[in-house]
């Protein structure tokens, strides 16, 4: 390993192994580099890979490092890290372990609509109005209190809670949460929350099961420590608390996360918790101009709970940062997208490599049709994922019923989709049944005397559907996937349902059901080639753990991004905007009532201005129509906060008081000046295999082959004999891949 490819920071995080370790990592200074070369480093200093834990907060973070490292030590050396998301990581784990829970190792995992849909039914059950309920508030509530560990009885017994839940006029909360807790636990289900939430009381309640993953894993990293909530802090802590061999990276100025229970304390108070800890920082930006990153850091300065640090940039001073003032909301929209034409036709700057940030999303609708009627191709980042689209949603619900026949949410969803005849009246009496008699729904299908004043017509419909989810359910551990949801497709009328429109959006709707069968063979094939399971359940804990960001459009498409800056954390532009900086929007209004709530939305306006690369437009407008009325806004406090001998005012507004004096202004447009040359950033696409098997082929070690998915490349290395031959193939495109030959798509050349 080059380790002389680091910089002394970077060097010094990477070596000290012997200490937990903090390392606080400035936006673009390498930190992604550090947890790499320290894991390859772990590995070729004797330590096993599956002695190695690595917990990251996105899939595409995972894959990234785990590529990043299988080039250092081998790809099959990587592939046996313990590396994933915090909640992959936990539900392995709790699959292993959920006999000591109360759970069969088939429980499947509500995603958030999911428990939202159970919520409604609870709320319909308890006779409580979903009006003042409303199911995003209740789920919003029952997530934070399990991020905060608090079971329902202990949740119940808290008065603060009570009070709390009084101010809302929702004091019912604690009630609904039992019954959640109850209904989840009755369908062989968790969700998200959960998972983290039963791994923490797997590990507090069976001692002998925490020693036995702390001797697994002898040393532990976490990526974004700065966004772990208190029970990911805890369970690491668990983990290595004896050990104390601990590597956390975070950047304590980009803690962005409250909403969904991030606490900064735990990246803050890390030192004290773990005593004899070591305290590195990485300060070089590799990502922006000096201007950039000088503006940045006057802003951050004002914020008083931090862990200092000087970041610095080695690269040119670069442009002033422009602040573009306008009249308008709509002035505003079409003000950028005038820079945007600019930057694209005198510079030849890909719009790509271009991103306008918003604080909320509601933003987006002005800049939309600012670039549609100037023909800019432009896309919405985490707009609707391909998994929440309906008719998706419907064949994984039946695909999740067939894993685990006692999966409520599921089975209310797909009991009459496509329609059967069994009416909601019919599904109350089920759901009304099986609560009576402590029973998931499931059993009370399978017990007809149960249903005594249900009709035998309709008694008939149940009978069929019971006949035809227990032939699917009695194939899902032998079956591959896609054997399975070609049955179900079909069977259940789900295909016949979706090709019998002719409308554009029915054209779409075919298209996403055909794109899922697509991807469901693709992933059977891939995982037949490379000797891994291929069940659908492998597929379903598989889905069930992407994330929007995980799933977003490639940045190699030449569109302008459009998206809010909790959004954009973790990528890079040349050119930014950053728009709508008034008070109450940017920071928010929601922020004011504390200094903590303005720290955070300072931190996010941080994280907003370290996205350029090289040029950052702040834009914001003197009115904004709202319920119905123009409104005059005041520019946002932060635009004084960042030192003026970092800032060019544009605009026709007059000049715009900056810190302690006037910055003047200078004509609209874009100076005539020469730009440097960046070729567009592209992510990495992941890549699939061919979906049908193929008989085993003669290869050897020198033999150049082409794969239907992954291309040409070299074998490298044979292993095995007979069925289980293995081939290792270094793709030119693709990198390495270990195949199993008699499923292996390949042809000599």
């Amino acid at each position: 390993m080059l380790i002389d490819e680091l910089n002394e920071s970077q060097r010094e995080a990477v070596l000290c192994c012997d200490a937990p370790s903090l390392v606080i990592a400035g936006a673009g200074s390498g930190k992604t580099r550090v947890l790499t070369y320290k894991i390859a480093y772990l590995l070729q200093t004797g330590m096993q890979p599956w002695n190695i834990l690595a917990l990251t907060f996105t899939n595409k973070a995972a894959k990234e490092m785990r590529q990043r490292i299988g080039r250092i030590v081998g790809e099959e050396t990587a592939s046996r890290l313990w590396m994933g998301t915090f909640h992959s990581i936990f539900s392995r784990i709790l699959r292993q372990e959920c006999d000591h829970l109360g759970f069969s190792k088939d429980f499947t995992i509500y995603d958030a609509s999911d428990s939202k849909s159970l919520i409604k039914s609870i709320l319909k059950d308890m006779q409580l109005d979903d009006k003042t309920y409303k199911p995003g508030s209740v789920a919003s509530r029952i997530s934070m209190a399990k991020n905060r560990l608090v079971l329902p009885s202990a949740y119940m017994a808290d008065r603060q809670n009570f009070e709390a839940d009084m101010q809302s006029k929702m004091p019912a909360i604690g009630q609904i949460y039992m019954q959640y807790w109850q209904r989840c636990r009755q369908s062989n289900v968790m969700d998200f929350d959960d998972l983290l939430l039963y791994t923490w009381i797997l590990f507090k309640e069976h001692p002998d099961i925490v020693q036995k993953w702390e001797d697994r894993f002898h040393y532990v990293l976490v990526d974004e420590y700065q966004d772990t909530n208190y029970a990911q802090h805890l369970i690491v802590w668990l983990l290595t608390q004896h050990r104390q061999r601990v590597c956390v990276v975070g950047d304590d100025a980009q803690s962005i996360y409250s909403f969904r229970g991030a606490n900064i304390d735990n990246i803050l108070r890390f030192q004290e918790q773990y005593k004899g800890s070591r305290l590195f920082k990485l300060e070089q930006n590799y990502r922006s101009t000096q201007t950039i990153v000088s503006a940045a850091n006057s802003l951050i300065g004002h914020n008083r709970g931090q862990i200092h640090k000087d970041v610095y940039s080695r690269r040119d001073m670069g442009d002033p940062i422009s602040l573009l003032q306008t009249y308008s909301d709509i002035d505003e929209a079409n003000a950028v997208m005038k820079c945007v034409r600019e930057f694209r036709r005198n510079e030849q700057i890909p719009y790509s490599r271009m991103a306008v940030l918003y604080r909320t999303n509601a933003q987006s609708r002005a800049f939309e049709e600012a670039m549609r009627k100037a023909s800019i191709p432009y896309r919405v980042y985490g707009g609707t994922s391909f998994y929440q689209r309906k008719e998706i949603k419907d064949v994984i619900a039946y695909l999740r019923l067939t894993v685990n026949l006692h999966d409520e949410e599921a089975l209310r969803r797909i009991i009459n989709y496509p329609a059967r005849g069994i009416g909601q009246t019919t599904l109350d009496k089920v759901f009304r049944s099986a609560a009576a008699n402590s029973a998931s729904p499931w059993e009370i299908l399978c017990k007809p005397h149960l249903l005594p004043d249900v009709n035998a017509g309709t008694r008939g419909k149940l009978q069929a559907f019971v006949q035809m989810m227990t032939e699917f359910h009695e194939r899902h551990t032998g079956d591959d996937a896609y054997a399975i949801v070609l049955d179900i497709v079909r069977q259940s009328g789900i295909q016949a349902e979706i090709n019998r429109g002719r409308e554009p959006e029915d054209i779409a709707r075919q298209e996403n059901l055909q794109e899922l069968m697509d991807g469901i063979a693709a992933f059977v094939q891939e995982h037949k080639e490379q000797g891994q399971d291929y069940l659908l359940t492998d597929y379903l804990q598989e889905v069930s753990l992407l994330s929007d960001v995980d799933e977003s459009e490639s940045q190699s498409e030449d569109k302008l991004t459009l998206m809010t800056v909790h959004s954009a954390k973790g990528l890079e532009f040349k050119v930014v905007f950053v728009v709508g900086m008034e008070e109450n929007l940017f920071p928010s209004q929601m922020s004011m009532d504390s200094v903590r709530g303005l720290e955070e939305e300072r931190r996010l306006f941080y994280v907003a201005i370290t996205r350029a690369e090289e040029y950052l437009v702040i834009t914001n407008a003197k009115s904004r129509f709202r319920y119905g009325k123009t409104e005059f806004c005041e520019p946002s406090r932060f635009l004084r906060e960042i030192d003026p001998r970092f800032l060019r005012v544009k605009g026709s507004t007059g000049s715009v008081s900056v810190g302690s004096s006037p910055v003047r202004s200078v004509p609209t447009g874009l100076d005539a000046r020469r730009f440097v040359r960046v070729s567009p950033v592209r992510s990495a696409e992941p890549q699939q295999v061919a979906s049908s098997a193929n008989a085993t082929v003669a290869v050897a070690v020198g033999t150049r082959v082409r794969h239907e998915r992954f291309g040409i490349g070299t074998v490298t290395a044979i292993e095995g004999s007979g069925m289980d031959t293995k081939a290792t193939v270094n793709f030119d495109n693709a990198g390495t891949k270990q195949l199993l030959l008699r499923f292996a798509k390949i042809t000599v050349l």
